[in-house]
């Protein structure tokens, strides 16, 4: 199995490594020749691509690949990836399965309420980018026969990155907003998702890739806290939270993301159903 992955970011990188580890010949894509080399020593084929210019070993990678995953963030004007690469993904003559990570902001603000796949997303100015990019990512999996699957993500966590890590580095807060909940998901189950989707290939799939128990914010900081027997940041009112409006954009959408599809479709078993069971994983393993 040759697999490309365009953007090799947190997420992506978990992926790639797992690939890796099923002796999967890996290539991935970065920004910078710097990282590039670092993640080189891992034994990944690193490039690098920075939504501009196309490589003759860039694409060489795509005719070859038999599943591209793209996690390459939009930029102004859209994403770079459709914008360069679409006529050499149509072209590969091996690609069976893409995937691209999106997100369930998409969704928009459902005031709490349970939402599946089915749900008309609320479009905001953040979200509607993000749609018309997964339009036109599907619009190239039919034009194209390839099968073409949305992972909307709910708020990563995992190595490195989780609320165990802010409170050692005392960036954790508790913000109080009454009623507000966020899912979230480990990078490991992301990785497990898409290799249950390259086993079942489905054209035109979108999926959510969430826990099972979206909860306040502030509850999973105060139960890693009581796990890793530190002090909990001192609860603070949402209305006097001094917050960017990136920040302030997620605490303006609430919503139960589920996740039924993706077990029912896809067969999958989260390894970690809530943060209950990952956060003393993480915990044990040095966070």
């Amino acid at each position: 199995m040759k697999l490309l992955v365009l953007g090799l970011g947190y997420s992506a990188g978990f992926f790639a490594r797992a690939a890796l580890a099923k002796g999967w010949e890996v290539t991935g894509t970065v920004r910078s020749a710097e990282k590039a080399t670092r993640l080189s020593r891992e034994g990944i084929h690193m490039l690098v691509f920075d939504g501009l210019a196309v490589s003759s070993f860039l694409a060489a990678a795509i005719a070859e690949a038999d599943a591209v995953l793209v996690s390459v963030q939009p930029g102004e004007n859209g994403d770079p990836v459709l914008e360069r690469l679409s006529r050499e993904l149509v072209a590969a003559p091996s690609l069976r399965w893409i995937g691209y990570l999106s997100t369930i902001g998409v969704y928009g603000d459902h005031g709490g309420a349970w939402i599946d796949e089915t749900t008309a997303p609320k479009h905001s100015f953040r979200s509607q980018m993000r749609l018309s990019i997964e339009r036109d990512w599907l619009a190239l999996g039919e034009r194209s026969g390839k099968a073409v699957q949305i992972f909307r993500l709910s708020g990563i966590y995992g190595p490195g990155r989780n609320p165990l890590v802010k409170l050692r580095q005392g960036t954790a807060t508790r913000l109080i907003k009454p009623g507000q909940v966020f899912n979230r998901i480990h990078v490991d189950d992301i990785t497990g998702v898409l290799m249950a989707s390259l086993e079942r290939p489905r054209h035109g799939a979108i999926y959510n890739v969430t826990d099972d128990e979206p909860a306040p914010p502030q509850d999973v900081v105060s139960f890693a806290a009581a796990l890793a027997g530190l002090e909990p940041p001192p609860e603070m009112a949402f209305d006097l939270a001094k917050l960017s409006p990136m920040a302030a954009s997620f605490y303006g959408e609430n919503k139960r993301v589920s996740n039924a599809l993706v077990k029912r479709e896809l067969g999958y078993s989260f390894r970690y159903p809530t943060y209950r069971e990952a956060l003393p994983a993480l915990l044990a393993e040095g966070d």
